[in-house]
């Protein structure tokens, strides 16, 4: 189906392999950069390139309402219109599903908050009516952009999908919320498996297709999924939905679904990227990513920095170029990072064009993340091949590794 998966190590449980694709190989693990809209924000083609992005995601559901598959794919197809060669990922719609969904009206993200927030999960500031709705033929979508109805189904993902010309499509799936009972997951769950087999029933093209696995955070259901999953002629499995309420329940999905999913094809973990998730997520057996993390702290002036790198911290993995501290801060953001804005730019002047509104702050800081971002995924990978996986995870996580 034009994916091949070769795994070359297995270490501690962490594999590093080579996933190859119509649009070249992703060495695994790897994250892939976020481009919504069939663009990272505040970068182009070339700086992704040179910051060694091994692949993107792009956003079918936004894709659909602006500028539309018929459009793209007129243009050539998304590789084409957005100037990118290299591999790309399409989710399916799925998440849409859930944040339009569920997720607006419980005020919560996948794992019980929103990145950054502080308010309780499902407070009333937080609490909004939902935009989507989900029933068994598929979902009916108001849309964010001008109020009218959309209808969204297996079949209908699919081929806007293909249309799109993504090297890997997704399978339609219900995405529930952390605050959902047994009783709706479980609903939820089989509604998913028989969209899933709608969607392998409407493929029509060469391009790899990934099934979805969901259940929440429930043993059971998380375990029955990725046995139906994996039973099916899918190319590789993605695991989504809510993963719990913290990160230690993340890792307990994880542990539920990695173990009975196929060793020989990829596995990918949808919408987690931060450092700690990484490291976890990689120790128990995913290939793959997604997160919008990297480029949306640095449009918030949040740099991400590792263990070596002094000053104060948001948390062990960024700063905050805009505090005062920074105001007459000659050093690079990140002294022992290679990119682009390490070498030629200080603190100082970052928080200086975060101040002043400057278009260029964003440019710098998405470029310093997502060369940070990928530069740790490289650096995990040989570390696996080497045998030296615990130990760098020790140096990033401490005493929890």
């Amino acid at each position: 189906m034009g994916l091949t998966f070769r795994l070359l190590a297995v270490r501690e449980g962490a594999r590093a392999g080579v996933l190859s694709t119509p649009h070249g190989d992703i060495p695994t693990p790897a994250l892939l950069v976020v481009g919504t809209k069939a663009t990272v924000k505040a970068l182009g083609p070339d700086d992704l390139e040179r910051a060694g992005v091994p692949g993107l995601l792009c956003n079918t559901y936004h894709l659909w309402l602006r500028p539309g598959p018929d459009l793209i794919a007129s243009l050539g197809g998304l590789h084409r219109f957005m100037g990118w060669s290299g591999p790309i990922m399409t989710d399916s719609g799925g998440f849409q599903v859930f944040s339009l969904g569920w997720g607006l009206e419980h005020g919560v993200g996948k794992i019980g908050f929103f990145p950054g927030e502080r308010e309780p999960p499902g407070s009333g500031a937080k609490r909004r009516e939902r935009l989507a709705r989900v029933d068994e033929e598929g979902v009916t979508f108001t849309s964010h952009l001008d109020g009218s109805r959309l209808r969204l189904t297996p079949e209908l993902s699919i081929a806007i999908q293909q249309k799109l010309g993504a090297d890997i499509i997704l399978a339609l799936d219900e995405c529930t919320s952390p605050f959902h009972d047994y009783a709706y997951t479980r609903v939820a769950l089989e509604r998913t498996h028989r969209w899933a087999l709608r969607c392998l029933e409407a493929r029509a093209s060469s391009q790899a297709l990934y099934g979805i696995v969901q259940g929440g955070y429930f043993p059971d259901l998380r375990i029955r999924a990725a046995r139906f999953i994996a039973s099916l002629p899918f190319d590789g499995y993605a695991i989504g939905g809510s993963l719990g309420r913290s990160k230690e329940d993340m890792g307990r999905v994880l542990e539920w679904t990695c173990p009975l999913l196929p060793e020989d094809r990829p596995r990918h973990l949808l919408g987690i990227g931060e450092p700690d998730d990484l490291f976890e997520a990689v120790a128990r057996g995913i290939d793959t990513f997604d997160c919008v993390a990297p480029t949306r702290w640095a449009r918030n002036g949040a740099l991400l920095i590792s263990p070596e790198a002094g000053g104060r911290r948001e948390n062990r993995f960024r700063l905050s170029i805009l505090r005062s501290a920074w105001a007459a801060d000659d050093s690079p953001p990140d002294p022992y990072c290679s990119c682009y804005t390490c070498r030629r730019f200080s603190r100082a002047y970052l928080r200086h064009l975060f101040k002043e509104e400057e278009l260029l702050a964003y440019r710098l800081a998405s470029l310093h993340n997502v060369h940070f971002i990928c530069s740790l995924m490289s650096e995990i990978r040989e570390s696996i091949l080497s045998g030296s996986f615990l130990e760098l995870k020790r140096k990033w996580l401490g005493s929890e590794a």
